[in-house]
C-alpha cells in the first residue's frame, strides 16, 4: 500500500530549547502544524523549555555558529513556515564576546535567509528582532519608524539582522517579517533576567528557602508582555498576504520595583521587607524610555496581548512556587 501523505503545514522553529521555542512550537502543535524544532545536540539530547513537547516535535540539528547545518536544516525540511527564534539573549554577554554575537545573530540570520531563497522559496520567514535595535532613539514610544541608534554589540547584531530581512525581502521577494520584540516573560524564562530573579526569590521567600534579593535600579522601565502572546504575533505576521515588519509590545511602561510589589503581594509578603538594593547592579538610566507602539500590529494583525502585566508576574511567580516544591 502506497504511503499516505502528510498534508499538514509544516515550520521549523530555531531556539525549540528557549522559552520562545517552546511557546512556538505548543501554539504550531495546537494550529495542526507538523514541527521540527532545531537543537545544537542530537535528538536525543534535552529539548530545554520544549522537553514536555517530546515524542510531539522533530528534532533537527542546527548550530548558530555552523552555516552548514542551518543550510541544512531548510534544505531537509523545507517548511513552509520558518520562526527563527534562535539568538545569544543576555544582552551584556555580548560586550565579552562581540565577534561571536554577531556571528550568531547577524550570520546565522544572513545564512537563514539566503538557504531559504536558494533552496526553499516558499518559505515564509519570520525573524526576532530586539527592541534593544532602538538604543538611544529620538523618541517614546517607538515605532517601526523609529531611528535606531543601538549601543551594544547584541542590539548592533540585530539590527543587521533587522536590516537583512528587509533587503532580502525587497531583493529576492522573499516572504520575511521581522518582529521587534519588547520584552516578554513566562515561568521558562532564564533565571539571569531579572523578572525571573525576582519571582523565583519570591518564592524561595515564602516557602522559607531565602530571606531576601538583592536587586539593582528598582526604578529602571521596561515594557513587559507575555512570551505566549509574542509568539502568537509572529504566526499572526506569516498569514498575512504582505510581509512586513512589526512591533510586539504591550505599549505600557512598568518599574522592576512595581514587578516586584505585584510578584512579593501575590505571595502574601511585603515586598519593603525583603529587597536589597545592591549599588554596583545599577546600571546608567536609559537615554530613552523603551516602551514599543504596537499600532501597527494592532490594526493589522488584529493582535492584542490577552495576558495583563500582573497576570503575568502572577503566573511566574506561581511557577517557580511549583518548581521549588511550594504547591
Amino acid at each position: 500500500m502506497a504511503a499516505v501523505a502528510d498534508s499538514r503545514r509544516t515550520a521549523l522553529v530555531t531556539g525549540l530549547t528557549g522559552q520562545d521555542g517552546s511557546y512556538a512550537a505548543e501554539l504550531l502543535l495546537e494550529k495542526g502544524y507538523r514541527v521540527y524544532g532545531m537543537i545544537r545536540g542530537t535528538p536525543t539530547a534535552s529539548l530545554g523549555a520544549s522537553e514536555h513537547l517530546r515524542g510531539q516535535v522533530e528534532p533537527v540539528h542546527g548550530d548558530l555558529l555552523e552555516p552548514r547545518s542551518l543550510i541544512a536544516a531548510v534544505t531537509d525540511v523545507r517548511p513552509d513556515e520558518l520562526y527563527h527564534l534562535a539568538a545569544p539573549s543576555f544582552v551584556p554577554d555580548s560586550w565579552e564576546r562581540p565577534a561571536q554575537t554577531l556571528q550568531a545573530i547577524g550570520t546565522a540570520t544572513a545564512t537563514l535567509l539566503e538557504a531559504v531563497r536558494d533552496h526553499s522559496t516558499a518559505t515564509r520567514v519570520f525573524v526576532a528582532v530586539s527592541s534593544t535595535v532602538f538604543g538611544a532613539a529620538p523618541e517614546s514610544p517607538q515605532r517601526e519608524e523609529t531611528a535606531c541608534r543601538p549601543q551594544t554589540p547584541y542590539a548592533v547584531a540585530k539590527l543587521a539582522a533587522r536590516h537583512l530581512t528587509g533587503q532580502l525581502r525587497a531583493h529576492d521577494g522573499l516572504f520575511a517579517c521581522s518582529g521587534i520584540l519588547y520584552n516578554h516573560e513566562s515561568e521558562r524564562r532564564r533565571r539571569s533576567f531579572v523578572s525571573r530573579t525576582i519571582t523565583r526569590a519570591v518564592a524561595a521567600i515564602k516557602l522559607g528557602l531565602a530571606t531576601e534579593v538583592v536587586l539593582g535600579d528598582l526604578e529602571a522601565v521596561r515594557d513587559w508582555s507575555f512570551a505566549g502572546d509574542i509568539v502568537r504575533g509572529a504566526w499572526l505576521m506569516l498569514q498575512q498576504d504582505q510581509p512586513d515588519d512589526y512591533i510586539l509590545a504591550s505599549g505600557v511602561p512598568h518599574t522592576v520595583a512595581e514587578l516586584a510589589e505585584i510578584a512579593f503581594t501575590h505571595a502574601g509578603l511585603n515586598a519593603r521587607d525583603h529587597i536589597q538594593v545592591d549599588p554596583r547592579l545599577v546600571r546608567p538610566p536609559d537615554q530613552t524610555l523603551q516602551v514599543g507602539d504596537p499600532t501597527r500590529a494592532r490594526e493589522r494583525l488584529g493582535w492584542r496581548p490577552t495576558v495583563t502585566f500582573e497576570q503575568l508576574i502572577q503566573r511566574m511567580v506561581d511557577g517557580d512556587l511549583r518548581e521549588l516544591g511550594g504547591r
